[in-house]
């Protein structure tokens, strides 16, 4: 997807860590909420296929959790979840509700790479004890470390804002 200006155009300032945090769980909710369709399809389909007496006896002995199939499945939901709303608008649902844009530093959306590269890095800082998001106390430019492994900033829009 080639990347494009996001509007509106300006110099908007980085986002606090609460409201990064805020949008971050509103995101989480959602991605939970897709999670559950998704494990839902994936039992559909294991029921139709086996037959629900195999199934129901797979449940009972916990065969689903831990599933490599089914991780593998949900991993990708995730990755799709994040990768296509922040390469197309550069919002998610949660930042949308809280005026939060991802973008490149001259305001264009950013890349599949990217995203990919935001991504692992925010799961290492959650491993980290959170530290890597924490690290925006520090930094001048009040970067994350996902925020500088991929190239990108969060910027928190004025109110009124919202065009296509």
């Amino acid at each position: 997807m080639a990347v494009k200006q996001l509007q509106p155009i300006g110099d908007f300032p980085p986002t606090g860590i609460f409201r990064r945090l805020f949008a971050a769980s509103y995101d989480l909710f959602l991605l939970i909420a897709a999670w559950m369709v998704t494990t839902l399809a994936y039992l559909g389909v294991h029921i139709f296929i086996y037959g629900e007496p195999t199934a129901h006896a797979q449940a009972e002995d916990q065969a689903f959790v831990g599933n490599p199939s089914l991780t593998l499945i949900l991993l990708l939901v995730m990755l799709a979840f994040y990768t296509w709303f922040w390469t197309k608008k550069g919002q998610s649902l949660g930042m949308q509700a809280w005026r939060i844009r991802l973008q490149q530093p001259d305001g264009r959306t950013i890349t599949g790479r990217q995203a990919l590269i935001r991504l692992a890095v925010a799961q290492a800082s959650w491993l980290c004890a959170g530290l890597g998001f924490f690290w925006q106390l520090w930094d001048r430019q009040a970067r994350t470390w996902h925020d500088i492994a991929s190239g990108t900033q969060l910027v928190t829009l004025p109110k009124g804002t919202f065009k296509d």
